[in-house]
């Protein structure tokens, strides 16, 4: 059987397609061999529940970020800083 269509899957890769499925990155098939490890592994399962606490409460956070050009700015400031620190 080769390696692309092995069923059971390490507690390396399970967490890495945990982590790709919160972002909606995960295939169908990723998602369906990782619900298969969390059937019979606990940490995994907890690792999985975690990532959904902390997806859910990024989501329902306040949080506003800066915009590209405020980002852009500050970058140069702090580049500009450094520069006038190494001299």
């Amino acid at each position: 059987m080769s390696k692309k269509f092995r069923i059971m899957i390490p507690c390396e890769e399970a967490n890495h397609v945990c982590d790709k499925a919160q972002y909606k990155e995960s295939t169908l098939w990723e998602k369906i061999k990782l619900n298969l490890h969390l059937i019979y592994c606990k940490v995994c399962r907890e690792y999985s529940n975690n990532n959904g606490k902390l997806t859910k409460k990024i989501k329902q956070s306040k949080v506003e970020c800066l915009d590209p050009n405020c980002k852009k700015n500050m970058k140069k400031e702090l580049d500009r800083a450094i520069e006038e620190q190494a001299s």
